[in-house]
């Protein structure tokens, strides 16, 4: 059984979380182009090594940053995400005229 620590509930067993992409810039989905933000949603950089990756514990709702090797699939660290992110990020609202569904 592989054991993944938890910043807020200690050593779970792994099948109690969810993988939720690498860490990485977030672009303004209201501001960059279709072929960015397609990108951004569906590619993976696939980096060999140590990578820092979101990850959800289900039963709490709890999201944490945990980095892993790729190659050895070892779990290095955990901690909040606040560690990493002091602030919170808000996106300016969408551009009018952009066709929205909640225009007339």
């Amino acid at each position: 059984m592989k054991i993944m620590h938890c910043p807020l509930n200690g050593p779970r067993n792994i099948s109690e979380f969810t993988y939720g992409g690498e860490v990485e810039a977030h672009p303004d989905p209201h501001r960059c182009s279709l072929a960015e933000w397609t990108d951004f949603v569906l590619l993976e950089n696939n980096t060999r090594g140590v990578v820092r990756e979101w990850w959800f514990h289900a039963p709490t709702a709890f999201w944490f940053i945990a980095e892993r090797d790729t190659v050895t699939d070892e779990i290095v660290r955990t901690y909040p995400a606040t560690e990493l992110f002091s602030a919170r990020m808000d996106f300016p609202p969408p551009p009018a005229g952009d066709g929205g569904k909640d225009e007339p």
